[in-house]
């Protein structure tokens, strides 16, 4: 169980149009000028998910899955514990909070060509 953080970048820049930047010494994955996922601290990643499911995310899996703390409270954000997840489940995560920010077309044509359900 866990991944790294080459696993997070190479999946994240594998979506359409996901450019990486750094900073402040932390890389970062966006669609444009919105960030999706970013490696927060040490093992810690950050990924894009809906204020209203973040405390049930928690609740779920305190181990795995923690509140963001100071301004990160204002966006559409949660962290993850690297070393609690697998890549699927990583892969899930990163698709997702990719998929919030790119539009609608994009993830339809992204979801045929991978052969999944349309959402």
């Amino acid at each position: 169980m866990g991944v790294t953080e080459d696993d997070v970048f190479a999946f994240g820049l594998s979506l359409p149009r996901a450019t990486e930047g750094t900073v402040r010494g932390r890389r970062k994955l966006y669609v444009g000028r919105i960030v999706f996922a970013a490696m927060d601290r040490e093992g810690i990643l950050g990924v894009g998910f809906p204020r209203e499911w973040r405390q049930a995310a928690v609740d779920s899996d305190p181990d795995k899955f923690q509140m963001p703390t100071g301004a990160d409270l204002r966006y559409q954000w949660l962290y993850v514990r690297m070393d609690a997840i697998d890549v699927p489940e990583m892969q899930e995560l990163v698709l997702d909070a990719w998929a919030m920010c790119v539009p609608k077309k994009v993830m339809r044509e992204y979801a045929e060509a991978m052969g999944m359900a349309p959402e």
